[in-house]
């Protein structure tokens, strides 16, 4: 029994060695990117979440190409608050991982969600498909055929961990608004937070607002990033389906050290 203490506590004191590396590599990591003096290196992760074909068929023909939306969105952005430095992030695409990764509820306690957190940090560590050079974010995409009449689950992003799990549909058609995710949840590992009522869904208001000087102020033509989606009118919500119709606000980009220099 006391050989079994031992070992068990032997593992406990390596997995707290690991998790302290881990965090001081994340904490690095966060403060190099906030200096914004070279590209952040973004890995994403494509995952058959469903198990279906043409769900692996729709990641079997995944380039990352097909990322470069997001590049050009934040390029665009980064460009109007003068952040001096081209290109400020660069995409990667992984191959494909065979497991899932775990997840949690939305209305989870917060030890719940500390947990998941450590969770997902150790998954992550434990299952890499990356072979080329240490990525700063790793962006997990589970993939769900469109066929299946479901609704997605909450996707998130974890600055401590530098950590983004994006649920999306395996369709050209949700490409844009699937961009649009991965984007929301890249600028929370940034450091960014939400600016929409998670009662609600609706835009705050006025950091949740693209345009929240606008007279009149509805309709709302763009979507500020971090606020997941544009008020049309009173109770009419919808989600932007391309980066072209999203912007950084000033208080986000503040959040995540850009310089606020526009006129």
């Amino acid at each position: 029994m006391l050989r079994s203490f031992r070992f068990r506590t032997l593992r406990i004191i390596l997995l707290l060695i690991i998790l302290f590396v881990v965090a001081m590599n994340t904490w690095l990591t966060s403060v190099r990117i906030h200096s914004w003096n070279r590209p952040v290196w973004v890995v994403l992760y494509p995952i058959n979440a469903d198990g279906r074909r043409d769900t692996q068929a729709y990641i079997n023909a995944l380039s990352a190409e097909h990322f470069d939306e997001i590049k050009l969105f934040l390029q665009r952005e980064a460009d109007r608050y003068q952040v001096n430095l081209t290109p400020v992030a660069e995409f990667y695409l992984a191959p494909a991982l065979l497991v899932q990764p775990p997840e949690v509820e939305l209305d989870a306690s917060l030890f719940e969600r500390v947990f998941w957190s450590l969770h997902m940090r150790w998954w992550s560590w434990r299952n890499d498909s990356w072979n080329g050079p240490e990525p700063d974010v790793r962006i997990y995409l589970r993939y769900f055929s469109p066929q299946e009449s479901q609704q997605l689950s909450h996707s998130l992003g974890l600055q401590k961990g530098m950590i983004g799990l994006v649920n999306g549909f395996a369709s050209v058609d949700y490409m844009g608004t699937n961009n649009f995710v991965i984007a929301h949840e890249l600028m929370h590992t940034f450091g960014a937070s939400d600016k929409y009522s998670l009662d609600t869904n609706e835009p705050l208001y006025p950091e949740g607002y693209a345009d929240p000087d606008q007279k009149p102020l509805l309709p709302q033509t763009r979507a500020e990033v971090m606020a997941g989606r544009v008020k049309v009118s009173p109770g009419w919500l919808v989600m932007p389906q391309s980066l072209n119709d999203v912007v950084v606000g000033p208080l986000t980009a503040n959040e995540i050290d850009w310089q606020q220099s526009l006129h």
